[in-house]
């Protein structure tokens, strides 16, 4: 059973060495979608249908290794993505994907049904969480810079089945997203316009009432956001910097004036709903901090990955955990909890308190940082989408990458319609807990995949050491991280685990139905057709490489060990770690 698949070599006529020929962006053609030899006929996919425990077995032990994913994977979209962003690009990136329709419509939500006041230690909560996560996330993306992100750890550390199944949890995650903070959009400008938010939708009655109110703003500022992200990442970045410090200055006017609003009274009682109720809102409120995973995807793009990543990471999520709190603390103070709006809580508030122009700066300004958190979303689930395809596990017409724009636009145009099709008739609230779901579970096996990095190297880890439990205090780390490292491991992404398995037991069984629905059906996907697409895509590299007299890396026991061929003696069976 092989390791993953290598480069696909094109030669001067535009046909790759292992008989994939080469299509322009523009291609749609069968071979576009479907060119395994599994799908050549329908012979051929009957044989592979009945194959299918040998081929699950076969990907469910397969490993991917660093340089496949670096070099190899990003060989498949035909043209580099443009290499433009630094970490003061990350930074507003990741504060422009993250301070959005959580902050703005969430906190109003779940303070008034959830939590009360103590709303500010549900963010504390999540923050906390969200940090430990974005920790995991940066030696990955320092060690592994390509647009995958999450994806491509997995494939690494815990294997193309498990990558798969997390890969359509983060599209899900990507699309539901970038839908509720669609919807918001509608929400607010509704409030510029002196509205209520229904008032700019569409009733079907013919629907059940979650899902029977149509907004086709929403998907009219998705379109426009589509095209700004095909056209150019930086671009993107430097729209989502002006944009993100406007924001800022609106969040500080927020945090001032209403502060100076203050009524210490409207904090009693602190937590009506009591410790459930706090970490009830903290599941639903990690949904404010989605995003942050995106500037992950962007380190295919980014100059000094080693450097500007952890710096870009951390640092957004440090001030925007600071800013969600005051914001709380600041809502809480200005209006009772019962009170406080659902829909638009800051601009009612300021309402209430006799500032009724200051709804319009808050309703401008929630505009404002919405449009970039749906501008990085485009931009993150589309190289996300790149990535997954360029395993063939989805179609390879996906992987494709514009000359001109160095930008994924097929990956683009298809999340940012699928988006529209959920933010056109989902409820905020349906979508919001779905998504906490989706995204806790990424996370947790984020820091698990971390762990196994550190510990479990193949050619490095003895047997014994393999079995052993209690890490920190018997097992030494067999891989030192090479630039950057997350500190205190396995302590920091054993926390992380710890803290998002207990956020998920938070969460309503309405929530976790739709979580097992949507999870059976990627995998209907995968049996059908993703298994055998990526399966034919490793034999057949596997093949090249034996032709070539290359003896490959083979399976064991979940590890990856490799017999190479000692070039100078012509032996075989030196063993090599993983990467």
């Amino acid at each position: 059973m092989g390791v993953e698949e290598g480069s696909v070599i094109l030669d001067e006529e535009g046909s790759s060495s292992s008989g994939v020929r080469r299509r322009g962006s523009c291609s749609c053609s069968k071979d576009d979608f479907l060119p395994e030899e599994s799908f050549k006929s329908w012979g051929n996919y009957v044989k592979a249908i009945k194959e299918t425990p040998y081929r699950l077995t076969d990907r469910i032990m397969t490993r991917s290794v660093d340089s496949t994913e670096i070099v190899d994977m990003k060989a498949r979209s035909q043209h580099e993505m443009k290499k433009t962003l630094n970490w003061w690009d990350l930074m507003w990136f990741g504060m422009g994907a993250v301070i959005g329709a959580g902050i703005f419509v969430l906190t109003g939500l779940e303070a008034n049904e959830v939590a009360g006041p103590a709303v500010l230690l549900s963010y504390v909560v999540s923050g906390v969480s969200a940090l430990l996560s974005v920790f995991c996330y940066t030696e990955f993306a320092v060690e592994i810079p390509v647009a995958g992100g999450s994806f491509a750890y997995l494939r690494v550390e815990l294997g193309d089945f498990v990558a798969f199944i997390a890969a359509g949890n983060i599209l899900l995650e990507y699309i539901i997203g970038n839908a509720a903070v669609a919807r918001s959009w509608t929400s607010y400008f509704a409030t510029l316009c002196n509205y209520q938010a229904n008032d700019f939708r569409i009733k079907a009655h013919g629907l059940t009432e979650e899902y029977s109110h149509l907004d086709p703003i929403a998907v009219g500022v998705l379109a426009i956001i589509c095209v700004i992200a095909v056209l150019s990442t930086k671009a993107s970045s430097r729209l989502n910097y002006v944009a993100s410090i406007v924001h800022i200055i609106v969040i500080i006017f927020i945090i001032i004036a209403g502060l100076a609003n203050a009524n210490t009274s409207n904090y009693t009682p602190f937590a009506p709903h009591g410790p459930r109720g706090i970490f009830q809102a903290s599941a639903v409120l990690f949904f404010a901090y989605v995003g942050f995973d995106a500037v992950s995807t962007m380190a295919e793009e980014t100059k000094n990955p080693g450097r500007d990543i952890p710096i870009g990471l951390v640092g957004s999520m440090v001030v925007t955990t600071i800013l969600y709190c005051l914001l709380a603390l600041t809502l809480c103070l200005m209006q009772p909890y019962y009170q406080i709006d659902k829909e638009a809580p800051f601009s009612v508030a300021f309402e209430a308190v006799g500032m009724g122009w200051a709804k319009y700066v808050v309703a401008a300004g929630a505009l404002k940082g919405m449009t970039s958190v749906l501008l990085v979303g485009a931009v993150g689930q589309a190289r996300y989408l790149t990535h997954i395809a360029r395993t063939h596990m989805m179609p390879p017409w996906l992987a494709q990458v514009n000359e001109k724009t160095g930008t994924p636009v097929n990956a683009t145009i298809v999340m940012l319609v699928a988006t529209a099709v959920f933010a056109l008739f989902s409820d905020l609230d349906i979508l919001s807990k779905l998504l906490s779901i989706s995204t806790l579970f990424i996370f947790s096996l984020v820091a698990l995949a971390l762990i196994i990095r550190r510990y479990y190297v193949s050619g490095v880890t003895s047997n014994v050491n393999r079995s052993t439990f209690g890490l920190w205090a018997s097992l030494p780390q067999a891989r030192r991280p090479k630039i950057w490292g997350v500190p205190l491991v396995p302590w920091l992404p054993s926390a992380s685990i710890g803290i998002n398995m207990f956020l998920l037991g938070s969460i309503d069984r309405a929530s976790f139905k739709r979580f097992g629905l949507w999870t059976g059906a990627i995998l209907v996907y995968y049996f059908l057709f993703g298994l055998h697409a990526s399966y034919d895509t490793a034999k057949e590299f596997e093949k090249k490489q034996s032709e070539d007299g290359t003896k490959l890396r083979k399976v064991e026991e979940g590890d990856v060990s490799s017999a190479v061929k000692d070039e100078s003696s012509g032996a075989i069976g030196s063993t090599v770690p993983k990467s």
